[in-house]
């Protein structure tokens, strides 16, 4: 198995998302000495949430961020804890910070994530439908209209 996926209790998985956030107000505050900072900060609040960077971009006024997490966390609540910790640290570091969002938000509300992976969608689907017919196994979804069954009278229905 390749070092690709990432092994759980009882599990093997390969979870990776892209998020977006941006800077309240799309300020370009992250620039210097606070985009480098940020970038510190992210890294410390992956590696303690057992997330791994793929990759990463610090801009101006957003961030971009891909990475590989267990199965056990949920994508909001990965980006719930990376704005509010960076933004609660940065503030307390960088006070001009403070006065410019007076409001504690560095963010602004929201955030983009999407799901990442090396296989998309049709080829799973296409390994589904051609699993081998072993005697005796039926699909669980079938994607074509069964026939229509007799309908029964009520007096066809068998003795109870």
């Amino acid at each position: 198995m390749t070092d690709r996926y990432r092994k759980g209790a009882h599990s093997i998985h390969d979870i990776k998302y892209h998020f977006v956030w941006k800077t309240k107000y799309n300020y370009g505050v992250l620039k210097g000495e606070i985009a480098l900072r940020l970038r510190q900060i992210i890294r410390e609040i992956c590696k303690g949430r057992r997330l791994e960077i793929i990759s990463g971009n610090v801009r101006a006024n957003h961030i971009h961020l891909l990475v590989s997490c267990p199965s056990d966390q949920a994508p909001s609540k990965i980006a719930q804890y990376l704005k509010g910790k960076s933004s609660y640290r940065l503030q307390r570091e960088f006070k001009g910070l403070q006065k410019r969002y007076w409001g504690q938000r560095l963010w602004a509300r929201g955030y983009f994530c999407a799901t990442v992976g090396a296989v998309n969608e049709d080829m799973i689907k296409q390994y589904v439908e051609n699993q081998s017919e072993d005697e005796g196994a039926f699909k669980v979804w079938d994607l074509d209209p069964k026939p229509a069954e007799k309908e029964l009278k009520p007096d066809d229905h068998p003795a109870s």
